[in-house]
């Protein structure tokens, strides 16, 4: 068994287990109980009322952080050569096809999304074994598929996160970063939480957002009371 050390026993010691948090309050705790010494990523993890096994209940789409993530993300655009400077200009990391596409074959992923023209749909299909594992496949529903590259990548750098719900039926996502202030965090997770709202399916029964979690890097989870 796991040596739990000093740091992580008074952290865990903050955290009333048998609470329920407003997201005010929990972003605040979490703050407080970080025990890293760099800037932990703030993440949260709800619950669905929903079979993920059920196409209808799938959940996927993307959400715009009013604050942001704090993580500059690496983004790589699959596209013909024409729509590699709108790509550039807009701030993509990585642009061009063929190379790239046999760059990622022999195992580089050093990006975090992947944006792709639906002209090269079929070339990108040949990697699709090695991005899908990763959740780092284009695809139309997170606007990640798309003739307009420039915008694709503005709104990736701006803030714009893909979320789905696993085979658990939970939704994890990051929200910010410790150095955030409580309000910021507040304000990305009810952002995200807003948005799985009004995304429930018509088919969904009973409590549709079952629990909710937040916690930072290697830090004790606060729970968030979920009568939003």
């Amino acid at each position: 068994m796991a040596k739990v050390s000093r740091k992580r026993k008074a952290a865990n010691a903050l955290v009333d287990s048998t609470n329920l948090y407003s997201l005010d309050e929990a972003m605040a705790k979490v703050k407080e109980v970080n025990t890293t010494k760099f800037d932990a990523s703030v993440d949260i993890h709800i619950r669905m009322g929903v079979d993920p096994r059920k196409a209808d209940q799938a959940l996927r789409g993307t959400v715009t952080l009013p604050h942001g993530t704090g993580k500059t993300k690496r983004v790589l655009v699959l596209c013909t050569p024409d729509k590699e400077e709108e790509a550039r200009e807009a701030g993509a990391d990585y642009v061009g096809l063929d190379e790239m596409v046999a760059k990622i074959q022999e195992g580089w992923t050093d990006f975090d999304v992947v944006v792709a023209t639906p002209n090269v749909m079929a070339a990108v299909g040949k990697i699709g074994r090695i991005l899908g594992p990763r959740g780092l496949m284009p695809n139309p529903k997170t606007g990640t598929v798309t003739p307009n590259v420039g915008p694709a990548v503005a709104d990736v750098k701006g803030g714009k996160i893909s979320f789905r719900v696993d085979k658990f039926g939970i939704v994890h996502s990051a929200v910010g970063r410790v150095s955030f202030s409580a309000d910021k965090l507040k304000d990305n997770a009810q952002e995200l939480i807003d948005t799985l709202i009004k995304m429930k399916p018509a088919s969904a029964k009973g409590i549709y957002i079952k629990t909710v979690t937040v916690a930072s890097t290697m830090s004790p989870g606060v729970k968030v009371n979920t009568k939003f």
